[in-house]
């Protein structure tokens, strides 16, 4: 079985492993939050235009180029609206955090360890094993408690500035 696809989270991994700490370079560098106290709003303006040209148009132009029919499902469609909308209110979330007071190091730490978490919950009960939650091994349940662990720590331990 080819491993191709571990490229592409290692991608993912490095691509939003960057994100929080260019998101906040993006707002400190939008100008001073006592003087404009919409910085942050700016620069998630221009996150927002990124998304529009990555996926946007970088999708409709995978698509022209593949040949693909653009007949879309209604149930298609609105679940990929709602995983939309709940990432734009993810990254909206880190910036908040960040205007907030939040530092990337911590705010990511937390995020990237409690995604997973919720990721993992959700798509069990979505999607059970056969046999329901009796059938998950304590490894997985280990790694959920080990991920909160983590996050916990990288908060309570973070450097100070």
């Amino acid at each position: 079985m080819s491993k191709t696809w571990l490229i592409f989270v290692f991608m993912t991994v490095s691509a939003w492993g960057l994100y929080g700490v260019f998101l906040h370079q993006g707002q400190v560098s939008m100008g001073d939050l006592k003087v404009d106290p919409n910085v942050r709003y700016k620069a998630f303006l221009f996150v927002g235009i990124a998304y529009l040209l990555a996926a946007v148009i970088g999708s409709a132009l995978m698509l022209v180029l593949n040949g693909a029919d653009w007949q879309f499902t209604g149930k298609g469609v609105t679940w990929s609206f709602v995983a939309g909308l709940v990432g734009a209110i993810g990254a909206f979330g880190v910036l908040l955090a960040f205007g907030a007071g939040g530092r990337p190091a911590v705010v990511m730490s937390i995020v990237f360890a409690g995604a997973p978490i919720v990721n993992a919950i959700v798509a069990t009960l979505s999607h059970p094993p056969a046999g329901g939650w009796g059938a998950v091994r304590w490894q997985f349940i280990a790694g959920i408690l080990l991920a909160a662990l983590g996050g916990c720590l990288v908060m309570l331990y973070r450097p100070t500035s």
